[in-house]
Protein backbone atom coordinates (compact mmCIF):
# COMPACT_ATOMS: atom_id res chain seq x y z
CA UNK A 1 0.00 0.00 0.00
CA UNK A 2 1.15 3.47 -0.77
CA UNK A 3 1.26 7.03 1.02
CA UNK A 4 -0.46 9.19 -1.51
CA UNK A 5 -0.39 12.92 -1.01
CA UNK A 6 -2.99 14.88 -3.29
CA UNK A 7 -3.28 18.26 -4.38
CA UNK A 8 -6.52 19.89 -6.43
CA UNK A 9 -8.31 23.19 -6.12
CA UNK A 10 -11.03 21.77 -3.49
CA UNK A 11 -13.95 23.58 -4.52
CA UNK A 12 -16.51 23.46 -6.86
CA UNK A 13 -14.93 22.07 -10.23
CA UNK A 14 -14.62 19.04 -12.39
CA UNK A 15 -10.92 18.40 -11.13
CA UNK A 16 -11.19 18.82 -7.49
CA UNK A 17 -14.65 16.22 -8.29
CA UNK A 18 -12.54 13.71 -9.78
CA UNK A 19 -9.32 14.12 -7.43
CA UNK A 20 -11.28 13.71 -4.32
CA UNK A 21 -13.17 10.64 -4.99
CA UNK A 22 -10.19 9.01 -6.47
CA UNK A 23 -9.11 9.58 -3.05
CA UNK A 24 -12.01 8.28 -1.47
CA UNK A 25 -11.26 5.19 -3.33
CA UNK A 26 -7.94 4.64 -3.11
CA UNK A 27 -8.59 4.51 0.42
CA UNK A 28 -11.21 1.95 0.27
CA UNK A 29 -8.46 -0.14 -1.25
CA UNK A 30 -6.13 0.11 1.55
CA UNK A 31 -3.62 3.30 1.01
CA UNK A 32 -3.13 6.08 2.85
CA UNK A 33 -4.04 9.37 1.73
CA UNK A 34 -3.22 12.87 2.46
CA UNK A 35 -5.09 15.94 0.76
CA UNK A 36 -3.17 18.98 1.04
CA UNK A 37 -5.45 21.62 0.24
CA UNK A 38 -6.40 25.39 0.72
CA UNK A 39 -9.83 23.68 1.85
CA UNK A 40 -11.84 20.31 3.12
CA UNK A 41 -12.21 18.77 -0.83
CA UNK A 42 -16.54 19.55 -0.83
CA UNK A 43 -17.11 16.05 -2.41
CA UNK A 44 -14.85 14.64 0.82
CA UNK A 45 -18.02 13.89 2.44
CA UNK A 46 -17.30 10.27 3.94
CA UNK A 47 -15.03 9.58 6.93
CA UNK A 48 -11.79 7.26 6.42
CA UNK A 49 -9.79 6.95 8.93
CA UNK A 50 -6.81 6.58 6.43
CA UNK A 51 -7.44 9.94 4.65
CA UNK A 52 -6.06 13.07 6.14
CA UNK A 53 -6.45 16.43 5.67
CA UNK A 54 -3.74 19.32 6.13
CA UNK A 55 -4.76 22.60 5.22
CA UNK A 56 -2.79 25.22 3.31
CA UNK A 57 -3.28 28.61 5.10
CA UNK A 58 -2.38 31.59 2.91
CA UNK A 59 -1.76 34.44 4.95
CA UNK A 60 -1.84 37.94 3.19
CA UNK A 61 1.49 39.83 4.06
CA UNK A 62 2.28 43.68 2.82
CA UNK A 63 5.65 42.12 1.41
CA UNK A 64 3.51 40.71 -1.01
CA UNK A 65 1.26 41.63 -3.91
CA UNK A 66 -0.78 39.12 -4.10
CA UNK A 67 -1.34 36.37 -1.45
CA UNK A 68 1.71 33.84 -1.68
CA UNK A 69 -0.16 30.93 -2.11
CA UNK A 70 2.39 28.63 -4.41
CA UNK A 71 5.35 29.24 -1.87
CA UNK A 72 3.32 28.47 0.96
CA UNK A 73 2.00 25.26 -0.69
CA UNK A 74 5.28 24.12 -1.91
CA UNK A 75 6.63 24.34 1.63
CA UNK A 76 3.18 22.65 3.21
CA UNK A 77 3.82 19.60 0.56
CA UNK A 78 7.20 19.55 1.64
CA UNK A 79 6.20 19.35 5.32
CA UNK A 80 4.28 16.75 5.08
CA UNK A 81 6.42 14.83 2.69
CA UNK A 82 9.25 14.95 5.18
CA UNK A 83 6.15 14.01 8.40
CA UNK A 84 3.94 11.37 6.94
CA UNK A 85 7.05 9.77 4.79
CA UNK A 86 4.91 9.64 1.25
CA UNK A 87 5.17 7.76 -1.66
CA UNK A 88 3.64 9.80 -4.19
CA UNK A 89 2.51 13.65 -4.62
CA UNK A 90 -0.19 13.53 -7.35
CA UNK A 91 -1.39 17.32 -8.21
CA UNK A 92 -3.83 17.82 -10.41
CA UNK A 93 -2.95 20.84 -12.99
CA UNK A 94 0.45 21.53 -14.19
CA UNK A 95 0.20 25.29 -12.95
CA UNK A 96 0.75 26.01 -9.90
CA UNK A 97 0.76 22.17 -8.58
CA UNK A 98 3.10 20.16 -9.94
CA UNK A 99 6.05 22.96 -9.48
CA UNK A 100 4.90 23.59 -6.21
CA UNK A 101 5.18 19.83 -6.09
CA UNK A 102 8.64 19.82 -7.59
CA UNK A 103 9.72 22.19 -5.39
CA UNK A 104 8.92 20.37 -2.29
CA UNK A 105 10.63 17.06 -3.52
CA UNK A 106 14.08 19.34 -3.70
CA UNK A 107 13.03 20.59 -0.53
CA UNK A 108 12.00 17.71 1.45
CA UNK A 109 15.21 15.68 0.31
CA UNK A 110 13.09 12.72 -0.11
CA UNK A 111 12.51 10.56 -3.33
CA UNK A 112 8.77 11.09 -3.50
CA UNK A 113 7.35 10.19 -7.28
CA UNK A 114 5.43 13.17 -8.70
CA UNK A 115 2.29 12.40 -10.76
CA UNK A 116 0.64 15.09 -12.42
CA UNK A 117 -2.54 15.14 -14.20
CA UNK A 118 -3.87 17.42 -16.55
CA UNK A 119 -7.47 18.59 -16.85
CA UNK A 120 -7.25 20.97 -19.22
CA UNK A 121 -6.84 24.93 -18.59
CA UNK A 122 -3.12 24.42 -17.83
CA UNK A 123 -3.34 23.67 -21.31
CA UNK A 124 -6.04 24.99 -23.18
CA UNK A 125 -5.41 28.48 -21.72
CA UNK A 126 -2.27 28.89 -19.95
CA UNK A 127 -0.29 26.58 -22.19
CA UNK A 128 -1.18 29.63 -24.85
CA UNK A 129 0.55 32.28 -22.71
CA UNK A 130 4.21 32.65 -23.79
CA UNK A 131 4.87 34.02 -20.02
CA UNK A 132 3.99 30.76 -18.73
CA UNK A 133 4.48 28.19 -21.57
CA UNK A 134 7.91 27.48 -20.39
CA UNK A 135 6.91 27.13 -16.78
CA UNK A 136 4.52 24.50 -17.82
CA UNK A 137 6.37 22.75 -19.84
CA UNK A 138 9.21 22.45 -17.02
CA UNK A 139 6.16 20.94 -14.71
CA UNK A 140 5.30 18.41 -17.36
CA UNK A 141 8.92 17.07 -18.24
CA UNK A 142 9.94 17.01 -14.91
CA UNK A 143 7.00 14.86 -12.89
CA UNK A 144 7.68 11.27 -13.11
CA UNK A 145 4.57 10.92 -14.80
CA UNK A 146 2.00 12.49 -16.72
CA UNK A 147 -1.46 11.88 -17.29
CA UNK A 148 -4.01 13.74 -19.37
CA UNK A 149 -8.22 13.46 -18.66
CA UNK A 150 -8.98 12.82 -22.83
CA UNK A 151 -6.44 11.97 -25.76
CA UNK A 152 -7.40 15.34 -27.11
CA UNK A 153 -5.91 17.00 -24.35
CA UNK A 154 -3.26 14.58 -24.63
CA UNK A 155 -2.93 15.78 -27.91
CA UNK A 156 -3.15 19.28 -27.78
CA UNK A 157 -0.44 19.14 -24.75
CA UNK A 158 2.00 18.19 -27.09
CA UNK A 159 1.36 20.08 -30.14
CA UNK A 160 0.72 23.61 -27.66
CA UNK A 161 3.71 23.20 -25.62
CA UNK A 162 6.45 20.88 -27.69
CA UNK A 163 6.82 18.55 -24.93
CA UNK A 164 7.95 15.13 -25.79
CA UNK A 165 7.32 13.93 -22.33
CA UNK A 166 4.93 10.60 -22.46
CA UNK A 167 1.52 11.44 -21.21
CA UNK A 168 -0.70 8.54 -20.31
CA UNK A 169 -4.52 8.98 -21.01
CA UNK A 170 -6.08 8.35 -18.06
CA UNK A 171 -10.80 9.30 -18.17
CA UNK A 172 -11.96 10.81 -15.68
CA UNK A 173 -14.86 8.41 -14.03
CA UNK A 174 -18.02 7.91 -11.43
CA UNK A 175 -18.50 6.60 -8.63
CA UNK A 176 -21.38 4.11 -9.57
CA UNK A 177 -22.37 3.97 -6.09
CA UNK A 178 -24.08 7.26 -6.31
CA UNK A 179 -25.19 7.53 -9.46
CA UNK A 180 -26.96 5.17 -11.27
CA UNK A 181 -30.73 5.16 -13.06
CA UNK A 182 -33.58 5.84 -10.28
CA UNK A 183 -37.28 6.90 -10.36
CA UNK A 184 -37.10 10.65 -10.03
CA UNK A 185 -37.97 12.63 -6.68
CA UNK A 186 -41.69 13.44 -7.36
CA UNK A 187 -41.13 15.99 -4.19
CA UNK A 188 -38.28 17.67 -5.83
CA UNK A 189 -40.21 18.20 -9.26
CA UNK A 190 -43.28 19.32 -7.94
CA UNK A 191 -41.31 22.05 -5.46
CA UNK A 192 -40.10 22.94 -8.74
CA UNK A 193 -43.33 23.13 -10.31
CA UNK A 194 -42.75 20.75 -13.03
CA UNK A 195 -45.50 18.86 -14.41
CA UNK A 196 -45.37 14.47 -14.90
CA UNK A 197 -45.94 15.29 -18.77
CA UNK A 198 -43.26 17.76 -19.24
CA UNK A 199 -39.47 16.42 -20.05
CA UNK A 200 -36.47 17.63 -17.45
CA UNK A 201 -33.41 18.66 -19.87
CA UNK A 202 -30.66 20.42 -17.87
CA UNK A 203 -27.39 22.00 -17.95
CA UNK A 204 -24.63 22.02 -15.31
CA UNK A 205 -21.28 24.56 -15.56
CA UNK A 206 -20.04 27.45 -14.09
CA UNK A 207 -21.61 29.60 -16.93
CA UNK A 208 -18.18 30.68 -17.92
CA UNK A 209 -17.87 31.90 -21.98
CA UNK A 210 -16.78 28.87 -22.47
CA UNK A 211 -19.39 26.84 -21.62
CA UNK A 212 -21.90 28.96 -24.05
CA UNK A 213 -24.70 29.28 -21.83
CA UNK A 214 -26.62 31.29 -24.38
CA UNK A 215 -26.47 28.47 -26.92
CA UNK A 216 -27.80 26.19 -24.43
CA UNK A 217 -30.91 28.57 -23.54
CA UNK A 218 -31.74 29.02 -27.82
CA UNK A 219 -31.42 24.85 -28.16
CA UNK A 220 -33.88 24.65 -25.21
CA UNK A 221 -36.17 26.62 -27.33
CA UNK A 222 -36.31 24.45 -29.91
CA UNK A 223 -37.31 21.69 -27.74
CA UNK A 224 -39.89 23.65 -26.24
CA UNK A 225 -41.56 23.98 -29.40
CA UNK A 226 -42.20 20.46 -29.85
CA UNK A 227 -42.97 19.12 -26.36
CA UNK A 228 -43.54 20.38 -23.34
CA UNK A 229 -40.32 20.42 -20.97
CA UNK A 230 -38.67 22.63 -18.96
CA UNK A 231 -34.42 23.37 -18.68
CA UNK A 232 -32.82 23.31 -15.65
CA UNK A 233 -29.67 25.43 -15.35
CA UNK A 234 -27.63 24.27 -12.49
CA UNK A 235 -24.64 26.57 -11.31
CA UNK A 236 -23.42 30.52 -11.71
CA UNK A 237 -21.20 32.57 -13.16
CA UNK A 238 -20.34 35.59 -15.22
CA UNK A 239 -22.59 34.60 -18.37
CA UNK A 240 -26.07 33.74 -15.94
CA UNK A 241 -27.24 37.43 -16.38
CA UNK A 242 -26.83 37.06 -20.99
CA UNK A 243 -28.78 33.40 -20.04
CA UNK A 244 -31.77 35.23 -18.40
CA UNK A 245 -31.61 38.01 -21.01
CA UNK A 246 -32.10 35.48 -23.90
CA UNK A 247 -34.79 33.31 -21.76
CA UNK A 248 -36.80 36.55 -21.72
CA UNK A 249 -36.08 37.69 -25.64
CA UNK A 250 -37.57 34.58 -26.49
CA UNK A 251 -40.44 34.35 -24.35
CA UNK A 252 -39.32 31.01 -22.56
CA UNK A 253 -38.35 32.70 -18.90
CA UNK A 254 -41.06 30.61 -17.17
CA UNK A 255 -39.67 27.18 -18.63
CA UNK A 256 -35.71 28.00 -17.31
CA UNK A 257 -35.08 27.31 -13.84
CA UNK A 258 -32.43 28.96 -12.67
CA UNK A 259 -30.91 26.98 -9.85
CA UNK A 260 -27.91 28.32 -8.75
CA UNK A 261 -24.90 26.00 -7.46
CA UNK A 262 -26.24 22.60 -6.12
CA UNK A 263 -24.51 19.81 -4.03
CA UNK A 264 -26.73 16.83 -4.65
CA UNK A 265 -26.40 17.11 -8.50
CA UNK A 266 -27.33 13.91 -8.63
CA UNK A 267 -30.96 14.09 -7.42
CA UNK A 268 -31.20 16.60 -10.80
CA UNK A 269 -30.03 14.16 -12.82
CA UNK A 270 -32.22 11.55 -11.80
CA UNK A 271 -34.99 13.04 -12.69
CA UNK A 272 -33.65 14.72 -15.97
CA UNK A 273 -34.64 13.14 -19.40
CA UNK A 274 -31.97 15.36 -21.57
CA UNK A 275 -28.33 16.94 -20.75
CA UNK A 276 -27.27 19.88 -22.50
CA UNK A 277 -23.15 20.21 -23.04
CA UNK A 278 -22.63 22.46 -25.55
CA UNK A 279 -19.27 24.37 -24.56
CA UNK A 280 -16.35 25.46 -26.89
CA UNK A 281 -13.93 23.96 -24.90
CA UNK A 282 -14.13 20.97 -22.75
CA UNK A 283 -11.50 18.52 -21.92
CA UNK A 284 -13.38 15.54 -20.83
CA UNK A 285 -16.72 16.36 -20.04
CA UNK A 286 -17.78 15.16 -16.65
CA UNK A 287 -20.91 16.67 -16.24
CA UNK A 288 -22.18 14.61 -19.56
CA UNK A 289 -20.28 11.27 -18.12
CA UNK A 290 -22.51 11.57 -14.97
CA UNK A 291 -25.39 12.42 -16.89
CA UNK A 292 -25.00 9.10 -18.79
CA UNK A 293 -24.44 6.96 -15.55
CA UNK A 294 -27.23 7.81 -14.63
CA UNK A 295 -29.37 6.57 -18.17
CA UNK A 296 -29.66 10.47 -19.64
CA UNK A 297 -28.36 10.63 -23.16
CA UNK A 298 -27.11 14.22 -23.74
CA UNK A 299 -25.97 16.59 -26.50
CA UNK A 300 -22.56 17.49 -26.79
CA UNK A 301 -20.13 19.84 -29.08
CA UNK A 302 -17.89 18.69 -30.82
CA UNK A 303 -14.94 20.26 -28.44
CA UNK A 304 -12.19 18.74 -27.06
CA UNK A 305 -12.97 14.90 -25.11
CA UNK A 306 -16.53 15.62 -25.25
CA UNK A 307 -16.77 12.84 -28.35
CA UNK A 308 -14.79 10.16 -26.37
CA UNK A 309 -17.18 10.17 -23.74
CA UNK A 310 -20.46 10.71 -25.83
CA UNK A 311 -21.27 8.48 -28.74
CA UNK A 312 -22.86 10.05 -31.09
CA UNK A 313 -26.10 8.58 -32.62
CA UNK A 314 -25.38 6.16 -29.36
CA UNK A 315 -25.50 7.76 -26.12
CA UNK A 316 -26.72 11.06 -27.88
CA UNK A 317 -25.20 13.47 -30.21
CA UNK A 318 -22.54 15.49 -31.67
CA UNK A 319 -22.87 19.13 -32.81
CA UNK A 320 -20.21 21.75 -34.01
CA UNK A 321 -19.59 24.65 -31.58
CA UNK A 322 -22.17 27.30 -31.86
CA UNK A 323 -25.23 25.29 -33.72
CA UNK A 324 -27.64 25.67 -30.87
CA UNK A 325 -30.83 25.23 -33.33
CA UNK A 326 -28.95 21.43 -34.58
CA UNK A 327 -28.99 20.48 -30.61
CA UNK A 328 -32.31 21.70 -30.09
CA UNK A 329 -34.13 19.93 -32.96
CA UNK A 330 -31.57 16.79 -32.15
CA UNK A 331 -33.04 16.69 -28.72
CA UNK A 332 -36.40 17.49 -29.50
CA UNK A 333 -36.82 14.70 -31.86
CA UNK A 334 -34.60 12.42 -29.58
CA UNK A 335 -37.57 12.93 -26.95
CA UNK A 336 -40.22 12.24 -28.77
CA UNK A 337 -39.28 9.16 -30.36
CA UNK A 338 -39.34 6.73 -27.10
CA UNK A 339 -38.22 3.74 -28.99
CA UNK A 340 -34.82 5.81 -30.19
CA UNK A 341 -34.82 7.32 -26.66
CA UNK A 342 -34.56 3.93 -24.51
CA UNK A 343 -31.91 2.69 -26.67
CA UNK A 344 -29.84 6.03 -25.99
CA UNK A 345 -30.52 5.29 -22.37
CA UNK A 346 -29.58 2.03 -22.18
CA UNK A 347 -26.64 2.21 -24.13
CA UNK A 348 -25.47 5.50 -22.30
CA UNK A 349 -25.93 3.69 -18.74
CA UNK A 350 -23.94 1.12 -20.48
CA UNK A 351 -20.70 3.02 -21.65
CA UNK A 352 -20.23 4.15 -18.47
CA UNK A 353 -20.08 1.60 -16.68
CA UNK A 354 -18.28 -0.03 -19.41
CA UNK A 355 -15.88 2.35 -20.31
CA UNK A 356 -14.97 4.88 -17.06
CA UNK A 357 -15.89 2.19 -14.46
CA UNK A 358 -14.10 3.78 -11.40
CA UNK A 359 -12.42 0.22 -10.19
CA UNK A 360 -10.35 0.52 -13.65
CA UNK A 361 -9.34 3.68 -13.42
CA UNK A 362 -8.66 2.80 -10.43
CA UNK A 363 -6.21 0.43 -11.18
CA UNK A 364 -4.65 2.66 -13.95
CA UNK A 365 -3.74 5.14 -11.37
CA UNK A 366 -2.26 2.35 -9.21
CA UNK A 367 -0.40 0.84 -12.17
CA UNK A 368 1.42 4.26 -12.36
CA UNK A 369 1.79 4.96 -8.50
CA UNK A 370 3.80 1.30 -8.43
CA UNK A 371 5.90 1.84 -11.90
CA UNK A 372 9.60 1.60 -10.99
Amino acid sequence: MKKIGITCYPTVGGSGVVATELGQLLAEKGHEIHFITTALPFRLNKTYPNIYYHEVEVNQYEVFQYPPYSLTLASKMAEVVKRENLDVLHVHYAVPHAVCALLAKDMSTRDVKIVTTLHGTDITVLGHDQSLREIIRYAIDRSDKVTAVSESLAAETAEVLGTSKPIDTIYNFVDEREYYPAEPNLELKEAYGIREEEKVVIHISNFRPVKRVVDVIEAFSYVEKSCPAVLLMIGDGPDRTDACNKAAELGISDRVLFLGNQKNIVDYLQMSDLALLLSEKESFGLVALEAMACGVPVIGSRAGGIPEVVADRETGFIVPIGDAVTAGKLGAELLMNQEKYASFAKESIRRAQAMFKSSRIVEQYEAIYNEE
